[in-house]
């Protein structure tokens, strides 16, 4: 008799939608994941002050703890203080990325549910089982347990600097790429793809590349918001980052690797990485329009956009397969030389531009 069913590891809650924030406690309450309001709510010191002022009367039972960065002696020395300051029924991750992803391992490592309150959508990591930290070593990938609950409110999200908005676009249209690259991997190497965590990843970016909205809407918001909420339970339901991760995302560790003091943001770099990953399929119609939905939106298409020469890029393409070996792509598969990848970018620069 065949399994007829499988549990998908997703939150319990998710609440996308203007002044969703004001709700918070009750939301929490009658989930029945804190009806004590005993939290531990991990903040950053600049937005996350006037967070706290703003939400701690609604949350007389809390403890607030201001997280310094977002490395992993951070998120160590998180854990270390909830343990020494009580019990709790969750922790909260109030603020950015780098907050969540502190907020995600110190979680993991005291036992508890954690809750993503994300104040920008700059990446697809606040729903994903992921921790990504810096550490000695440069930068590292934790696995952790999905959040139990996600909140987002449009009005934080709209007073968020627009290069954040700007940044998940890029990160959400890179899962087409990624799809594809997949796909490949499966004809050239059997590998095998889970075709539901393949469709909601692939559903997300295609969401997002064929709304007619921008980044000041909140209908175009919403979609961006799911798009990268399901993003995260893609890669949870594949068991790795596959679903969202593949050339595009190559190139832009090669950025960070080869030129961490220059990096662009990480949308920006997978957003371009993806439009030329796209290209060298010979998938040249789609490469175009993703580009122009790229540049509908004020991201960059051109190395020159984000300071970077043709050289450079041309260095960074070559290296990216480094990055994440054991991972094929459309770049191992091609294997293209130096001139190669020159002459690549040129047909693309040339076919973008028309």
């Amino acid at each position: 008799m065949p399994v007829l069913t499988r549990l998908i590891p997703s939150p319990v809650v998710v609440d996308i939608r203007p002044g969703a924030l004001n709700d918070l406690a009750g939301v929490l309450a009658d989930q029945r994941i804190s009806s004590s309001g005993k939290l531990a709510i991990a903040i950053s010191g600049g937005s996350g002050a006037v967070l706290r002022e703003r939400l701690a009367p609604a949350l007389p039972s809390a403890e607030w703890f201001e997280v310094d960065g977002g490395t992993l002696d951070d998120a160590i020395k998180l854990a270390d203080a909830m343990k020494k300051k009580g019990r709790y029924d969750a922790v909260v991750g109030l603020g950015g990325g780098k907050i969540i992803d502190c907020a995600k391992f110190a979680a993991a490592r005291v036992g508890l549910p954690l809750v993503a309150v994300a104040t920008n959508l700059s990446h697809d990591g606040l729903c994903s089982p992921v921790a990504t930290l810096d550490n000695d070593a440069g930068r590292g990938s934790y696995g952790v347990p999905n959040p139990i609950a996600v909140v987002i409110d449009l009005d934080i999200i709209r007073e968020a600097p627009v290069r954040f908005v700007r940044s998940g676009i890029g990160d959400a249209l890179s899962n087409i790429s990624a799809i594809r690259d997949w796909e490949l991997a499966a004809r050239e190497r059997g590998e095998d793809i889970d075709g539901l965590a393949a469709a909601m990843a692939r559903q997300a970016g295609e969401a997002v590349l064929r709304h007619p909205g921008g980044v000041g809407d909140d209908g175009f918001l919403q979609v961006l918001a799911e798009g990268l909420v399901l993003t995260g339970i893609a890669m949870s339901v594949s068991g790795d980052s596959r679903p969202a991760s593949g050339a595009c995302h190559e190139i832009n560790h090669a950025f960070d690797l080869l030129f961490p003091k220059r990096a662009a943001s990480h949308g920006e770099q997978c957003g371009l990485g993806a439009a030329f990953a796209m290209h060298l399929r010979g998938a040249h119609e789609e490469s175009a329009y993703m580009a122009q939905v790229l540049r509908r939106h004020g991201l960059p298409v051109l190395p020159e956009e984000i300071g970077f020469t043709v050289d450079e890029f041309v260095q960074v393409v070559e290296y990216a397969p480094q990055t994440r070996p054991g991972r094929y792509t459309i770049l191992e598969h091609l294997n293209l030389s130096t001139d190669q990848i020159r002459d690549a970018y040129a047909d693309y620069a040339k076919t973008i531009g028309s």
